[in-house]
């Protein structure tokens, strides 16, 4: 398990170690993966948007040459789909 201040996170070491995040803990909040929703790598990092046991979507970075993870991105969970609640329909 690797540590950074605030995140900690637990992989899955398939074929290569830290192969994708199986969980990770925030400020002592406890966020299980549920789905790796997309993957990427930089020169110096791998991404993974992942989507967490509380319906929010997250983007952990893991550093290779430190073996450090971060967290990137975080949105709730259809934060980007919720209507405007002072906003009625038909109107400007």
């Amino acid at each position: 398990m690797e540590e950074s201040a605030r995140l900690r996170v637990e992989c899955y070491a398939g074929s290569r170690a830290d192969e994708r995040p199986l969980r990770f803990v925030l400020s002592n909040r406890r966020v299980e993966v549920i789905e790796v929703l997309d993957r990427w790598m930089g020169p110096d990092h791998r991404y993974f948007k992942i989507r967490g046991d509380d319906g929010d979507v997250y983007i952990l970075r893991h550093d290779t040459a430190a073996d450090a993870w971060a967290l990137t991105m975080f949105a709730r969970a259809g934060a980007l789909l919720a209507p405007d609640p002072g906003r009625r329909s038909g109107t400007r």
